[in-house]
């Protein structure tokens, strides 16, 4: 059998305009928005196509195919930067890849074949422009070069889980601020703190100015690894 985006090359401009790969992938990117990863079932995409529960199998062979197409057409909002200066395309798209994450939070539900390696145009492309301008403008062989993108994207893909999880977190305890959580979770880190074994993160609790503020903590933490890259590549 031939894999998905092969398949829809050769269908290209004979599928159906009612029922087509694209409209599936927006009705199961808006239900995943809506309600989770969770919420996508064949028939809960039937449901809100409007069509028999078999007919999505006519374009998609199973749900795996269908958060392969999600994953494509959410990566098909980024803008592709046009430089080709390296530090400065890597962390544009970096911080574009964090926030289309922060808008479709069900990307961090993905395995993590999925996510890492799932293979579609629009993630390719973005891969692509990452290792051209870490090989063509830093010099870096393609070896070097892909294991600097690979690290550039993890950094971004586990801060910006975090920061989901976080801002999770405090939904489910009603709580609206850093100071809120602060105090939800005082009982606890009292006591850790209180045993005396962890002072610099009690140096931190205390004196610490930017706890709340998540974005400069991920473009700091980005800069970080960008400089890494950088001064290994010098």
């Amino acid at each position: 059998m031939t894999f998905l985006w092969e398949r829809l090359a050769q269908a290209a401009g004979a599928t159906s305009k009612f029922l087509s790969a694209e409209r599936i992938a927006a009705t199961a990117v808006a239900v995943a928005d809506a309600d989770g990863l969770d919420a996508i079932t064949m028939r809960r995409l039937a449901t809100e196509l409007g069509v028999a529960p078999m007919a999505a199998y006519r374009h998609l062979a199973n749900k795996d195919e269908v958060l392969e197409l999600m994953v494509d057409l959410v990566y098909g909002e980024i803008d592709l930067p046009a430089g080709t200066e390296w530090r400065t395309t890597l962390r544009e798209l970096a911080l574009a890849v964090h926030a289309l994450i922060l808008r479709h939070p069900w990307l961090t539900w993905l395995s993590a074949p999925q996510m890492v390696y799932e293979l579609t145009p629009h993630r390719m492309a973005l891969t692509e422009l990452a290792l051209t301008a870490l090989h063509d403008d830093l010099g870096l062989d393609l070896d070097a070069a892909m294991a600097a993108c690979r690290t550039v994207f993890t950094y971004v893909q586990g801060a910006t889980s975090a920061e989901i999880g976080l801002r999770d977190l405090m939904d489910d305890h009603g709580w609206t601020s850093g100071a809120e959580t602060r105090a939800g979770l005082a009982t606890h880190m009292k006591w850790l703190l209180d045993t005396g074994r962890y002072p610099t993160f009690q140096r931190y609790a205390h004196e610490a100015g930017r706890k709340d503020d998540l974005r400069w903590q991920f473009e700091t933490g980005l800069d970080q690894v960008l400089d890494g890259i950088g001064d290994a590549a010098s």
